[in-house]
């Protein structure tokens, strides 16, 4: 990531079209990030994250996800692969394998046995430098919730942010005491890195601290909407942010619920993006099942509330 093409803007976390086999279908997918890369705004797009079902893609499929993208979009916008793993050299397989298939950089996500376990800092300052150095691309550094073992302090973050490699956060504390305290902290003694807003449920509230972007799940379904609600609000347009924000409720609400991005809200999310036009299937790997009857209803009116426009992606 050069200085020219400073890490800003809207990053969508790509969910990932599957065929009835449960294959992933490389033609919807190429098309997806095409119109990805040509939404206003969006400047990056991910692959590989909790939305891409990053747990029940098979090492290699991950890679064809990241490739596929890549050959896509063709430059025109940044390709970021998540990276998901338990131990530092499956971590730098994932990375390398990514650079190889054309990504720009990685997300580098805590490992999950940390979540029940937790970790020593300097094993998480290893960790994330293994990656970077090991695959020569630049790094995103993951922050999970506050309320879990595989929190990072302020202190930690401060340290990751001195990694050569390490180019920015994906904030995603819901926290909101903890959120504040980490942005003030390091855009004082880090300014060089790019801080991203990963807390879908949270957009309107989040972006008040004039976030770099926003790297979310929500941006697969509404990238036009994400893009406008961070406009306005780095615009200091509250009204404008409101009247936006009045439109993403009702998806937020339908995808999310009272929860946050986890577990079975992609599923959600993909049957949003078959209403929308912009995927053929809404099928998810399993053990996720699929929406209800109602669940798929309610996203329905929520689409219609919002007032987003049918897309003719297949």
């Amino acid at each position: 990531m050069s200085a020219a093409r400073p890490l800003r803007g809207i990053v969508p976390a790509m969910a990932v079209p599957l065929l009835d086999d449960y294959k992933i279908d490389e033609d919807n997918l190429a098309r997806f990030a095409l119109w990805l890369a040509g939404c206003r705004g969006v400047t990056a797009v991910m692959t590989n994250g909790h939305t891409g079902e990053v747990g029940s893609l098979l090492p290699d499929e991950r890679a064809t996800v990241t490739r596929v993208v890549a050959d896509a979009v063709k430059g025109a916008v940044r390709v970021i692969s998540a990276v998901c793993a338990e131990g530092t050299f499956e971590a730098v397989e994932h990375a390398r394998a990514a650079a190889h298939a054309g990504a720009d950089a990685v997300d580098v996500m805590p490992c999950h046995m940390w979540l029940r376990f937790g970790v020593k800092e300097d094993a998480v300052y290893e960790y994330v430098k293994a990656v970077g150095g090991e695959s020569g691309l630049d790094v995103i550094v993951h922050v999970y919730p506050a309320s879990t073992r595989a929190a990072y302090s302020t202190r930690l973050m401060l340290r990751l942010a001195s990694i050569p490699q390490v180019k920015g956060f994906k904030m995603g504390e819901r926290d909101l005491g903890a959120y504040e305290r980490d942005i003030r902290a390091l855009r004082a003694d880090a300014p060089h890195v790019a801080l991203l807003n990963c807390m879908d449920e949270y957009l309107f509230a989040t972006f008040v601290h004039r976030m770099d972007g926003a790297l979310v799940g929500c941006a697969s379904l509404i990238p036009e909407l994400t893009n406008d609600l961070f406009e306005a609000m780095d615009a200091d347009d509250l009204a404008r942010a409101r009247e936006i924000n009045d439109r993403i409720w009702p998806i937020k609400e339908a995808v999310y619920g009272a929860g946050e991005p986890s577990g079975d809200a992609h599923a959600r999310m993909k049957e949003g993006m078959v209403l929308r036009g912009i995927f053929r299937s809404a099928l998810a790997r399993p053990p996720v099942l699929a929406p209800s009857s109602a669940e798929i209803a309610a996203m329905q009116a929520a689409l219609v509330a919002s007032r987003v426009p049918v897309v003719d992606l297949v």
